[in-house]
């Protein structure tokens, strides 16, 4: 499994990356909020400090709720109740508070990649929505048998709407994974890319605005 930790004391990172890598995971360290923002993508699991030098590390896990729902552990100093309320209510799936014995925190990884399906196999390459197939090995998307001329951009975002086919995705969720960052000012260029998709879908309604929130796929019957 592939985990980011984000600890901004490098002693305390060193310590967990040993940890987990001896039982088996890949771990990436980020020692700032930002980093960990800009970094979440490619994590299964998060476990997060909220001491961080550059802001909270509850804000940190707001920003990610706004975009992803990886499971996050906080691992803290900060033992009172208030915070672990906060901490579990604002998205958190475990809250830990340190010092924790390493065999202890490896238990909890554990329960919570299970109970979140984490790791459980490898990626479908091929999602379909009604008449809509995209094949992600091939990077190909085929509609009602026609294959469709996307550029890299247009076919990420056919790509995201798709997974989510029928539910409303963010324009947060939406800059995010297209370009890394939800709270960089790019909406243009989502724009721009959105209306080519739509021109070339050549289907009126299949993606749909939901204004002052973002867009959701329809599936296109046959």
């Amino acid at each position: 499994m592939r985990l980011l930790i984000v600890e901004d004391d490098q002693a305390v990172a060193d310590a967990l990356i040993d940890a987990v890598s001896a039982a088996g995971h890949e771990a990436t360290h980020a020692g700032r909020g930002s980093d960990a923002l800009l970094r979440h993508h490619d994590a299964e699991l998060i476990l997060l400090d909220l001491g961080l030098p550059d802001m909270d590390g509850l804000e940190v896990l707001r920003k990610l709720r706004q975009v992803s729902d990886v499971p996050v552990v906080i691992l803290s100093a900060r033992n009172d109740e208030r915070s672990v309320v906060r901490g579990l209510r604002q998205g958190a799936d475990d809250y830990l508070v340190k010092p924790i014995g390493l065999t202890v925190l490896l238990a909890r990884i554990d329960a919570v990649a299970r109970r979140s399906n984490v790791n459980t196999g490898a990626d479908r390459n091929q999602i379909s929505a009604g008449s809509l197939v995209i094949n992600l090995d091939k990077h190909e998307a085929v509609l009602a048998g026609k294959a469709l001329a996307l550029t890299a951009k247009e076919f990420q975002l056919l790509t995201l709407l798709a997974r989510h086919a029928g539910s409303v995705v963010t324009r947060e969720q939406i800059l995010d994974q297209l370009w890394g960052d939800a709270f960089l000012a790019v909406s243009r260029s989502l724009d721009v890319h959105l209306t080519g998709l739509r021109s070339k879908l050549a289907r009126s309604g299949m993606i749909v605005n939901v204004r002052g929130v973002g867009y959701r796929l329809e599936a296109p019957s046959s």
